[in-house]
């Protein structure tokens, strides 16, 4: 069934991490709706916007059929899906995990090549079957739904295949990370024409409303306090950054400096090298949205 009406339609997972982080995203892009556990679908009360809640093994296929315009997965499930007409439109950030070769502690594998003819649970079989035939390993691929990490231990396989965000689970079950091989994110998916497609509208909205959040998430509110001689160096420090706004403070020689600096692995660094040319009564706040 195409979606033929004039409203927009995207699927998020109806339970579990992704779909509250999901959730989450929509509804700090703006999108008033409502959800409740008994409903498959929310209606958007001021955008023209239906949310579906279905399971995220589904998302991509309605995605390629049409019964969805948008849909919000896992890299990992689209990847081992392998729908050549559903496209990434957007990254978005969260819901970041790696999926890893992982064995018994006690185990005699201990690096990639130690799997070579041994016996693999997982449910990510394409993903772990390119990349393993890649590195020239051979071995077999058991299949698993779940509870893959009891797999060894049950004598079903030898090591596991899977989803690792904190790693506590695969401590739990006595298991270790020999091997990453695929870094995972959420990611807004459509058809590879979704732009044309779509009402180019609603879609540039959309789209809009979602990049002021995610943009505002690398990025942090800076105040601070620099005597009128130091402003050309905390300018110089500041760099390529948008030229900051400057504000007279009512002591005399003095002034308020605002900038929006990266939340990058340099961000701290920015800030000592701030205090050491003269800013003082520094101030970091989040910022919800931004647009260019």
């Amino acid at each position: 069934m195409k979606n033929t009406t004039q409203r927009l339609r995207i699927a998020i997972q109806k339970s579990g991490r992704l779909g509250i982080e999901s959730v989450d995203l929509l509804k700090k892009s703006g999108f008033s709706f409502q959800k409740s556990e008994r409903t498959l679908m929310a209606r958007c009360k001021n955008f023209p916007l239906d949310i579906l809640f279905l399971r995220v093994g589904d998302i991509p296929n309605m995605v390629k059929e049409g019964v969805v315009d948008l849909g919000i997965v896992g890299e990992n499930t689209l990847s081992e899906k392998k729908y050549t007409e559903v496209t990434i439109v957007e990254k978005l950030g969260f819901g970041k995990c790696t999926l890893c070769l992982a064995a018994p502690k006690k185990s005699t594998i201990t690096s990639l090549a130690d799997f070579s003819g041994k016996i693999i649970a997982t449910s990510y079989a394409n993903i772990t079957r390119t990349y393993l035939q890649n590195k020239g390993i051979h071995c077999e691929i058991v299949e698993m739904s779940g509870s893959h990490e009891i797999a060894p231990q049950l004598g079903l396989a030898d090591a596991i295949c899977d989803i690792v965000s904190t790693g506590a689970t695969l401590e739990a079950n006595n298991l270790v990370n020999i091997e990453t091989i695929f870094n995972s994110q959420a990611v807004l998916i459509g058809k590879e024409n979704a732009k044309k497609l779509l009402q180019p509208k609603h879609i540039d909205d959309f789209l809009m409303r979602l990049h002021s959040v995610l943009r505002a998430k690398q990025l942090k509110s800076v105040i601070m306090n620099v005597a009128n001689k130091n402003i050309s160096a905390i300018s110089n420090v500041l760099g390529s950054l948008q030229s900051p706004t400057i504000m007279p403070l009512a002591q005399e020689g003095w002034s308020a400096l605002h900038s929006v600096i990266e939340e990058n692995d340099a961000f701290w660094n920015t800030i000592t090298e701030l205090k050491k040319n003269g800013a003082s009564g520094i101030l970091i706040s989040p910022i919800e949205r931004v647009l260019d």
